[in-house]
């Protein structure tokens, strides 16, 4: 019986990218092929993604929109991937699974600390302090995204 409860749950599972600015939407969309799930892209008008094997949700652009409209459609067993601290504390207490384009799994151990990072970080701005922006993408950052996602679709299904 596991093999029909694994079939179901797969069927309903999905993965969602927060796909504005993802370096890594390609390689997921690749992953996910491998594993036959469903995924959703989505981006603000200011956008065009299309990628093949993933269907693309355009919302109206406009400060937070693509967030609020990815946090309405994930649910619990989701996998969301976003950079942003907010959408992925949104998305935790949807109990849907959520990854960074770096390989971080967001929990409900690390999101608290991050979400005060990005506080005090736009507290400095504020202020006048200069912060310095991402480093150039590295392999090891695509190795780090492509083993812990695929960490993170085997523990889901």
């Amino acid at each position: 019986m596991p093999c029909v409860y694994y079939f179901i749950y797969k069927l309903n599972m999905k993965v969602i990218i927060d796909a504005d600015a993802c370096p890594v939407v390609n390689k997921a969309v690749k992953i996910c092929k491998e594993y036959d799930i469903k995924v959703l892209l989505f981006c603000d008008t200011s956008h065009i993604i299309d990628v093949d094997g993933a269907e693309t949700v355009t919302v109206s652009k406009g400060s937070n929109s693509a967030d609020f409209a990815v946090v309405a459609k994930c649910l619990s067993g989701d996998i969301v991937i976003t950079q942003d601290y907010g959408l992925a504390a949104m998305c935790l207490a949807k109990s849907a699974k959520v990854i960074n384009q770096n390989g971080l799994i967001y929990s409900e151990n690390n999101i608290d600390g991050l979400l005060f990072s990005r506080y005090t970080a736009k507290r400095a701005r504020m202020a006048g302090q200069r912060i310095k922006g991402p480093k150039k993408r590295t392999q090891k950052q695509d190795d780090d995204f492509e083993n812990n996602f695929r960490a993170l679709i085997l523990q889901c299904i």
